[in-house]
């Protein structure tokens, strides 16, 4: 395992500290995260990239396929490295359309979590996010959240985190249990969680992007390929890169299909930012930092949690 991974580690927990650049597995399974992938050897083989890497934080979900990255994963990695975590996610369900509806009920939650372990081959689960879908409301994030709460208590859950949610659920959850990790759609270009972002490095919660590499303008991507001309880089490796500087509390899960996008991704950590670089990127246009109602923009998008 490579000690020397850039970006360093970030410990969420005592039973828990990941490198900050972690890999997301939703785009290992077909379009939409629906089906079998496209290239099964190459998903297996990017997996065990990943873990000679050095990359200990893994997220996927048991509805990516849906059950078929579950079991890539534990082909690809089982018996799983120490050190190796584990993370996904609960709270939704695939549909024949490829469609992502809400499955927040104590025996859907109870399911979900049985079927990762199962198709993991875990007995416990280092992080498992609730994905919260349709509401920032507090009050509609208890019930499910206790109900994970209590599989922790029963040891088949370590760490609890949750997904797509706004900071006054994130208040509601910790009064049920310990939350380590925050999920959600957050880019150099998409910033509504600006304020959120902030809020749990003063918390010492990692937050953890989705879809952080995607949605960019014609204009936002000039900027981001402006600076990256200038320093040798990608316009994706800068986006990768700005997100490590912009939170020490942040840890980043881009997907990717191909070994040769690990790589590049990984690389995007090692990046450095000089202060002309990171001025130009805060001028990159995004939208303003209040959320705009009970839910985000891409709160229905697919790839919550891995899509880069």
């Amino acid at each position: 395992m490579n000690a020397k991974l850039p970006g360093g580690t970030l410990r969420l927990s005592d039973t828990l500290t990941v490198t900050r650049v972690g890999f997301g597995a939703l785009q290992l399974a077909g379009p939409m995260a629906y089906g079998p992938p496209r290239d099964r050897d190459e998903a297996l083989a990017v997996l065990r990239d990943v873990a000679d890497a050095g990359i200990t934080h893994l997220d996927t979900s048991d509805y990516y396929g849906p059950h078929l990255v579950n079991g890539l994963i534990r082909e690809a990695l089982h018996p799983y490295r120490d050190g190796l975590h584990i993370a996904t996610k609960v709270g939704a369900r695939r549909t024949p359309d490829r469609g992502w509806p809400a499955a927040l009920s104590r025996p859907e939650l109870v399911q979900a979590v049985h079927d990762n372990l199962g198709h993991l081959g875990l007995d416990a689960i280092d992080l498992v996010n609730l994905r919260m879908t349709d509401t920032l409301e507090p009050a509609d994030i208890v019930e499910p959240f206790t109900v994970l709460a209590e599989l922790r208590e029963q040891g088949l859950i370590r760490n609890l985190g949750v997904s797509n949610v706004s900071q006054g659920q994130v208040e509601a959850a910790q009064e049920i249990a310990p939350v380590v990790a925050v999920q959600n759609h957050y880019n150099i270009a998409h910033r509504l969680d600006d304020s959120l972002v902030d809020w749990c490095a003063r918390q010492g919660i990692a937050f953890v992007p989705f879809w952080p590499l995607g949605g960019f303008r014609p204009l936002q991507l000039q900027v981001l390929e402006d600076v990256a001309s200038a320093l040798g880089a990608s316009a994706r490796q800068v986006a990768l890169a700005w997100l490590l500087h912009r939170s020490p509390t942040i840890c980043l899960i881009p997907g990717t299909s191909t070994r040769e996008h690990l790589a590049q991704n990984i690389a995007a950590a090692a990046v450095e930012l000089p202060a002309a670089a990171l001025e130009a990127l805060e001028d990159v246009p995004h939208p303003g930092h209040a959320h705009p109602g009970p839910a985000r923009p891409g709160d229905a998008r697919p790839g919550h949690g891995s899509a880069g």
